[in-house]
């Protein structure tokens, strides 16, 4: 008796392993967003699901990152510096081309990156002079605010710049990478399914040049759309078909998603100060989106920082928390499969859909004020300040009300 094809895809993603570095990611140009302007996309997927944000003042520039909350200070995920210089990475697994067991620097590399670099060229020189090996496999994303934009696949002796600007390397205007490199072993690696995922969604924003954050966030980052099975999760009713239960793989926010940033960089000639770092943290649907500035220093939001009493961060707490209302089943296999009414159903109650009024208020909020500062070159810090206060007190309230 043959096995339901449906049945035999559904037994393959089961018995599939799972890398625990596993992301998707884009670079963005000014082409294709709606003000000109480059965005920098990191969806993280990780072992470690508990993060923060950081204000690090120990090098050539200070800079915010995203680190792992229990780590000693020392590595960074995603960032930016006060030069613009912003870098976030995707694990590879076709590059390696050799037997090097100590591996998985990349976060140290980032770290010590935008401590010291300013522009593509410093990266690049660093990248050259790095003692070998340099014990990483991996794909590094790097905007600056000269208008360099590119991925750089890099294993341990070498590394293959791929120039986002250039219409050869990305005619589309940007270019999105999860766990392969274009330049390594064909049809190896990881995330094929999830960059296709990606490429179809962007595909119907890009030819209208209207790419933004917030849509990144709504329509990525949270999009439960999965092109292999054809299928959009917000488009079908499971509450009338099937249990509501539904297989944790290859959509794009999956339970080991730990947070999803969007740095959006400047035109030439603007100040790098306006670089803004927008952070989702936590799992992207049961999170909210907050824009960072470097200029704000250590007076970041409260609730992205740890705390005296905690290493961890109050929204990223929340966020497990309500994700683990949808990943509640532990024995077994059944930590894989997620109940997605809890997240979205038709009668509006799912958390995803209670947060995102929240959301685009806060981003409603601050575009007003990010014109007006962009417009003088400086961020009011008093005025950023008291804003903070209040977006803080709205998520408060909104998660107490969850």
């Amino acid at each position: 008796m043959k096995t339901p094809i449906f049945l035999s895809l559904f037994l393959f993603l089961l018995l599939s392993p799972t890398p625990s570095h596993a992301c998707t990611s884009a670079i963005v140009t000014g082409k294709v967003t709606s003000d000109g302007r480059p965005l920098l996309w990191k969806h993280r997927d990780t072992g470690q699901e508990q993060n923060r944000i950081e204000f690090i003042t120990n090098g050539l520039y200070n800079f915010i990152a995203l680190v792992d909350s229990p780590e000693p200070l020392g590595e960074a995920w995603i960032g930016t510096n006060q030069t613009g210089f912003s870098i976030m990475n995707t694990a590879s697994y076709n590059i390696k081309d050799d037997n090097i067991k100590e591996m998985d620097h990349e976060g140290k590399l980032m770290f010590r990156a935008l401590t010291i670099c300013k522009t593509l060229s410093d990266f690049e020189f660093f990248l050259d002079t790095l003692k070998r090996p340099i014990r990483v496999e991996a794909n590094f994303g790097v905007i600056d605010a000269h208008g360099g934009a590119a991925y750089y696949e890099v294993n341990n002796h070498s590394y293959t710049k791929l120039d986002v600007n250039d219409p050869k390397i990305a005619p589309l205007g940007y270019l999105i990478v999860t766990n392969f490199s274009y330049t390594g072993r064909f049809n190896d690696g990881m995330g094929y399914i999830r960059q296709q995922t990606a490429y179809e969604l962007f595909a119907k924003e890009a030819p209208k040049c209207a790419i933004t954050p917030l849509w990144i966030a709504q329509e990525a980052s949270r999009s439960f759309y999965h092109s292999l099975l054809g299928i959009d999760l917000k488009k079908t009713d499971l509450l009338n078909s099937g249990t509501g239960w539904f297989i944790d793989q290859d959509f794009i926010p999956r339970k080991s998603t730990s947070a999803s940033v969007i740095i959006q960089g400047v035109k030439v000639g603007e100040d790098p100060v306006m670089t803004t770092m927008w952070t989702m943290l936590g799992y992207p649907p049961a999170t909210v989106m907050i824009p960072l500035w470097v200029a704000a220093g250590a007076q970041q939001p409260s609730i992205l920082l740890s705390s005296v009493s905690s290493p961890n961060a109050q929204l990223c707490e929340w966020a497990i928390a309500l994700k683990n209302r949808s990943f509640s089943i532990d024995r077994g296999n059944g930590y894989r499969y997620f109940n997605w009414p809890t997240i979205y159903n038709r009668h509006g109650s799912g958390y995803m859909q209670q947060l995102k009024p929240i959301e685009e208020r806060i981003y409603q909020f601050f575009l007003p004020k990010i014109e007006q500062w962009r417009a003088t070159n400086k961020i009011d810090l008093k005025d950023l300040s008291q804003s903070y206060s209040a977006i803080t007190e709205w998520i408060v309230q909104k998660y107490k009300e969850i």
